[in-house]
């Protein structure tokens, strides 16, 4: 393939991404303000009006941001490839530090990822201070927020360049096959990640306090042991400092196994609709689809990894993504990689979703065997109501992008097992 071809089809590529998620976009910001005035007949006494009208205005207010935000990426992705930003950015470090060596490649890639934050940074900031303010969800202060960011900035320092300097080490120090030795870095990794997260990571953002209801503790251990599942305890955390959004969630496995209630959760719902809420949870462990998740994308990986290292020895892919032929070094492969790489994949992404669906309702199912349907169909139309999540969204919208069915199905289809 010649540069020029490949420079096409990634411009290309871009283009079908951009037009296809932009056209989705609007059809969804029509859908829901189209059905903005009438809640739909599932709902109708369980939700109000105004509420579904806050619901369909949230909605369209995160769509326009969004549209703005992938339109913004796209021209990023341009402007570092075919725009020769990317290179710039080679050979100004390349003035620091010795092309091509080590650092060079750490410092390149990170700074990359501080540009790519920058980029992001207006639009977190007017999601954040000014759509989730106007619609009541926002508990974060600007202090708040910039502690986040230098947390986020210090872990990625400590842990994200010392795992970047030894992917790009094994990258050149294991021959031809480095990238399977790229995969169970990666692999090893992530698995540590699960391990420490619950107990050193997520502490430094949020207070995770011990379960004290003690009527609501112990009907949840005594699900747990219908379940089958063992956990190192049952903890409150302090989302309410953040969002008045809501959620339950388990983390961790093995012996680092936790349950995390939001406390935004504990003061909506009934104790019954918690312990429902929390065997839908049960439900992703009892059918193992976090391990099918992980073992779908460590195949992923694989198989790209796989790729990038056939691309790398690919004059064309360097010259036809803007990089001159000095700069064609390891770092910059992984760059360059990882930019174009989502533009290709975009069309996976469906499949991805309707997996998700499923498991979804998988767990619903096994929740409803566990606890009652009512009591789960009661908490999920409280928490559609109260994170203001849209009922009526645009179908061919949702099939490629919502991880979780539309209410009216995923309602109809847990009422169907009573």
């Amino acid at each position: 393939m010649s540069p020029q071809a490949f420079s096409t089809l990634f411009l290309f590529a871009v283009a079908v991404t951009l037009l296809v998620k932009l056209t989705l976009m609007v059809r969804q910001f029509r859908h829901v303000r189209a059905h903005r005035d009438r809640v739909p007949s599932p709902f109708a006494e369980t939700i109000s009006a105004d509420a579904h009208r806050k619901a369909a205005d949230y909605t369209c207010a995160r769509m326009r941001l969004a549209m703005t935000d992938v339109l913004a990426g796209a021209i990023f992705a341009v402007a570092l490839t075919c725009g020769g930003l990317l290179l710039a950015i080679h050979h100004g470090l390349g003035k620091l530090l010795e092309a091509g060596s080590l650092a060079h490649g750490v410092a390149l890639l990170a700074a990359l990822g501080i540009l790519s934050w920058l980029v992001e940074l207006p639009f977190s900031l007017y999601r954040t201070f000014v759509i989730e303010k106007r619609f009541g969800f926002n508990r974060m202060t600007a202090a708040l927020y910039a502690a986040d960011a230098a947390r986020e900035a210090a872990l990625a320092a400590i842990i994200g360049l010392p795992v970047l300097a030894a992917v790009l080490w094994l990258m050149r120090a294991m021959g031809a096959n480095w990238w399977l030795w790229v995969w169970l870095f990666w692999l090893a990794f992530n698995l540590l990640a699960l391990f420490i997260w619950p107990t050193f990571i997520a502490p430094l953002f949020n207070k995770f306090t011990p379960l004290a209801d003690e009527t609501l503790k112990t009907r949840v251990e005594n699900l747990l042991t219908r379940c089958g599942f063992r956990s190192r305890g049952l903890f409150v955390m302090d989302g309410s400092r953040r969002s008045a959004h809501g959620n339950a969630y388990f983390t961790g496995f093995g012996a680092a196994k936790r349950i995390v209630f939001f406390d935004t959760l504990l003061d909506k719902l009934s104790v019954e609709e918690v312990e429902a809420v929390l065997a839908h949870e049960l439900g992703h462990f009892h059918h193992r689809h976090i391990w099918k998740r992980l073992a779908v994308l460590a195949a992923m990986t694989l198989t790209m990894l796989w790729l990038l290292g056939w691309l790398m020895t690919q004059p064309w892919f360097f010259a036809g993504l803007g990089v001159a032929p000095d700069a064609a070094d390891t770092a910059t492969a992984l760059a360059l990689f990882a930019i174009a790489l989502p533009f290709f994949t975009f069309p996976v992404g469906p499949l991805m979703s309707h997996w998700s669906r499923v498991h979804e309702f998988q767990a619903d199912a096994y929740a409803a065997r566990q606890t009652r349907a009512d009591d789960l169909a009661h908490a999920l139309v409280k928490l559609y109501r109260d994170n203001a999540s849209t009922l009526t969204p645009d179908p061919l919208y949702s099939q490629f992008f919502d991880s979780h069915p539309p209410a009216a199905l995923r309602l109809a289809r847990l009422l169907q097992t009573q």
